[in-house]
C-alpha cells in the first residue's frame, strides 16, 4: 500500500543529488569559459551559457516534478511513453531539421529538441517493465526477443537519422540484459567480434584467414592428441566464422560506411595521420588537455580554448576545455566524480524492492556510464569521434532535460522503496 508522499526530502538519495548539482554548475563554468569573449554578463541570454543557464533551471523544475509524482506513475505509463517516442523517431525522419548531417531534431526558431535523447529514458523504463511483469522468466526466449526488440527499434530509428554516436548508446543496454540473466558468453562473444573487427582494419584479409587456418589447424592437432574425442567440425566452424566475419567487415567498412566514418576509424587504430582533417578535433582537443599539465591554466585563462582551436568545446569536446583550465587535478576529480555516480547507482538498484526499479536502475546506470566513457575517451583519443555529450556538462537542452529525467526518475523510485509496506 503506497503511504503518500510525506518527508519525501528526507527519503532522497542526496549523495546522487549532489554529485548531480556538482556537474550541471561545473559544467555551465565551463561552457561559460569555453564562450566567453570577455563581454556581457552572465545572464546574457542571448549567449550559450545565458541559453545553458535557462535549461539548468527547467531541468531542476522537471527534477522537482519527477519528485513530487506518484511513483506508480513511470511504472504504469511506461508503454505509452516509449511508444509516444517511438512515433517522435519516427516524425523527425520526415519532419525534422538536418544538423551537421544528422535529421534528428525538431526545430522552432532558435529552439531545437532531439527526440532521441528523451528515447534512451523511454526505452530504459520500456525494458524495466517488460523485464519486471509477474511471471516473467529471463530464460524464455519470448522474453529474451521482447528485450532486443525494445532497444532495437529506437537503435535504428535514429540510425536512420544519420546519429549514429546516438543510435550506439542504445547498444549499453546489454550490461542491463547481463544482470537479468544474459549469458556471459554473449558478451565474450561480442568482446570476440570487436577484436577480430581491429584485426580486419589492421591487417589483410587474406593474410589473416591464413593465419587463423594455421591457429585453428594447430589448435585441432592439440587437443586431438590430448583428448582424442575432439570434433574436427568445430574447429571448421570457428575457422569459418572468423573467415566470414573478417570478409564482412572488410566489404561493410568499404560500402556501409560513410567516407567520414572510415577516415575516423583509420585515424584512430593509426592507419592514417589527418591533422588538419578528420583528426583535427582529437589533435587539438589533446593539446588542449595536455597544456592544462597538473594544475591546468586557470579559470577563463585557457588559450586554446579562447581562441577556439578545438570545435564543439562547449559540447561533444567540453572535457578538453575541463582539461586546460582545471589541469589533471580538475579532470580526475571529474572522473571520480562519474565513476562514484555509476557505483551509486548500481549500489542503488541492488538495494531496490521493486524489480522494476532494480531494472530501471542499471539501465540508468549503463546508459550514464557509456556517455561518460566514450565522450571521454573520444577527446583524449583512445575512442572514435563519434559526436554523444558528456552526461550534465556538455552544452544542450535536450541532452541535459533527458539526463536529468533519466536520473531523477530512478531517484523518486529509490525513494519510494521505504514507502511501499
Amino acid at each position: 500500500m503506497y503511504r503518500g508522499g510525506r518527508n519525501i526530502l528526507g527519503k532522497l538519495d542526496w549523495g546522487i543529488i549532489l554529485m548531480y548539482l556538482f556537474l550541471v554548475f561545473f559544467g555551465w563554468m565551463n561552457i561559460y569559459a569555453a564562450v566567453y569573449n570577455g563581454e556581457g554578463s552572465i545572464f546574457d541570454f542571448s549567449s550559450r551559457y545565458g541559453k545553458q543557464l535557462v535549461w539548468i533551471g527547467a531541468a531542476l523544475l522537471m527534477a522537482l516534478f519527477v519528485i513530487i509524482l506518484d511513483p506508480k506513475f513511470f511504472s504504469q505509463t511506461s508503454n505509452v511513453i516509449y511508444a509516444f517516442f517511438i512515433l517522435l523517431l519516427i516524425a523527425v525522419l520526415f519532419m525534422g531539421s538536418e544538423t551537421k548531417g544528422a535529421k534528428s531534431w525538431f526545430g522552432v526558431g532558435d529552439f531545437g529538441i532531439q527526440p532521441s535523447e528523451f528515447a534512451k529514458v523511454a526505452t530504459a523504463l520500456a525494458l524495466a517493465k517488460a523485464l519486471s511483469g509477474i511471471g516473467v522468466d529471463f530464460n524464455d526466449w519470448k522474453t529474451k526477443l521482447t528485450a532486443i526488440m525494445l532497444v532495437t527499434i529506437p537503435m535504428l530509428l535514429v540510425f536512420l537519422q544519420n546519429d549514429t554516436g546516438s543510435a550506439l548508446v542504445f547498444g549499453a543496454f546489454v550490461l542491463v540484459l547481463f544482470r537479468e540473466g544474459l549469458s556471459s558468453y554473449v558478451l565474450i562473444f561480442g568482446l570476440v567480434c570487436v577484436v577480430l573487427f581491429l584485426l580486419a582494419l589492421l591487417l589483410n584479409q587474406y593474410l589473416l584467414i591464413a593465419i587463423f587456418f594455421l591457429l585453428f589447424l594447430l589448435s585441432w592437432l592439440f587437443f586431438h592428441f590430448r583428448y582424442k574425442k575432439i570434433s574436427i567440425w568445430l574447429f571448421i566452424g570457428m575457422f569459418a566464422f572468423c573467415s566470414l566475419f573478417v570478409l564482412g567487415v572488410d566489404f561493410l567498412f568499404e560500402n556501409a560506411l560513410g567516407q567520414h566514418q572510415k577516415d575516423r576509424i583509420e585515424v584512430l587504430i593509426g592507419k592514417k595521420q589527418d591533422f588538419q582533417g578528420v583528426g583535427y578535433n582529437v589533435n587539438q582537443s589533446k593539446i588542449a588537455i595536455g597544456s592544462g599539465g597538473f594544475i591546468g591554466k586557470g579559470f577563463l585563462n585557457g588559450t586554446q580554448t579562447k581562441f577556439n582551436f578545438v570545435p564543439e568545446q562547449d559540447t561533444d569536446f567540453i572535457f578538453c576545455t575541463i582539461g586546460e583550465e582545471w589541469g589533471f587535478i580538475g579532470s580526475t576529480i571529474v572522473v571520480v566524480v562519474y565513476v562514484l555516480l555509476c557505483i551509486r547507482l548500481v549500489k542503488m538498484a541492488e538495494r531496490q524492492r521493486s524489480k522494476f526499479s532494480r531494472i530501471y536502475g542499471y539501465g540508468v546506470a549503463s546508459i550514464i556510464f557509456f556517455h561518460f566513457f566514450v565522450n571521454i575517451g573520444m577527446t583524449i583519443g583512445l575512442l572514435p569521434v563519434i559526436g554523444i555529450p558528456l552526461p550534465f556538462v556538455s552544452y544542450g537542452g535536450s541532452s541535459l532535460w533527458a539526463f536529468t529525467l533519466l536520473l531523477f526518475i530512478f531517484v523518486r523510485e529509490d525513494a519510494s522503496r521505504l514507502e511501499l509496506v
